[in-house]
């Protein structure tokens, strides 16, 4: 691995010298702005104390919505909650600033689900959220293909049991039970027009970009479902991986191993001295 101040150099060039920046980002870019790490069993438990001796992948599933939905929407309704109430990180606007620099400009894929890049002046015609946006609602038994704003919905929820108070979110077309618009774990049931659209964006921009030099930075994208990463990696261009933990690049990438915040922190610093 090189050395830090080697590393830093080489991303400052790489974004610097490129015509156009893919930003990566998993769970671990969110940390910096107060939001939980569900990295393990024990983060989650941590985050979410009600639910020890439970995975993450067990509580994020769609059967919940069917057997428990006071359950369900208790999880979902704490998360929704929490990510409306937590401001991101000043990272998001230094990431911004280079993406609106670049010539070709910048494109997001994000397997986050709590809107941050929007909210943070990102446009939302060059945000790819491959697991959906937990501000965005559909119905649970699939009675029309219709996704709606989430903005207008509250959501009473226990904070020591997490636990749904009723009246709970309900479908505008039939009146039954609504659910998230995001990708679960064993989800058949997932909606996946406003996504596909967005995909349909993103590889429109790839075309555009395609043989330009790119620069993709990625921020916090685990092991664990590695969809960030695999997307990352697949890219032609330089390939720069911020994360504390899961470190592993593939040959010819650079890796920052420190936190989302502190590695753009540093970087627009350089970015900053060389003019």
């Amino acid at each position: 691995m090189m050395d830090m101040e080697d590393a830093y150099r080489q991303a400052v060039e790489a974004i610097l010298s490129a015509d156009a920046l893919l930003i990566g980002a998993g769970a671990g870019m969110g940390v910096d702005s107060g939001l939980p790490d569900f990295r393990g069993p024990e983060g989650f438990w941590r985050a979410y104390p009600a639910f020890r001796g439970q995975r993450f992948e067990e509580i994020s599933n769609p059967v919940w919505f069917q057997r428990d939905p006071e359950q369900a929407w208790g999880f979902f309704g704490h998360r929704l909650n929490l990510y409306r109430a937590t401001a991101p990180h000043a990272g998001f606007e230094i990431l911004r600033r280079w993406g609106e620099n670049r010539p070709l400009g910048y494109f997001v894929f994000t397997s986050n689900v709590d809107g941050h890049f929007h909210l943070s002046g990102f446009s939302p015609e060059q945000i790819m959220e491959c697991h959906g946006s937990i501000h965005f609602l559909q119905c649970v038994d699939g009675c029309t293909d219709a996704i709606w704003s989430a903005e207008d919905t509250t959501i009473l929820v226990d904070e020591d049991t997490i636990r749904a108070r009723p009246p709970l979110p309900q479908c505008i077309h039939c009146g039954q039970l609504a659910r998230p618009n995001i990708l679960m774990f064993g989800d058949g049931g997932w909606i996946p027009n406003r996504s596909e659209e967005q995909q349909q964006r993103y590889r429109d921009w790839q075309e555009q970009v395609d043989g330009k030099r790119l620069a993709i930075i990625e921020f916090g994208a685990g092991t664990g479902v590695p969809t960030v990463r695999w997307e990352c990696e697949r890219q032609a261009g330089q390939h720069i991986r911020v994360n504390p933990r899961d470190t592993t690049v593939p040959p010819g990438s650079i890796v920052l191993p420190v936190g989302a915040l502190q590695a753009i922190k540093a970087v627009d610093r350089m970015i900053s001295r060389a003019g």
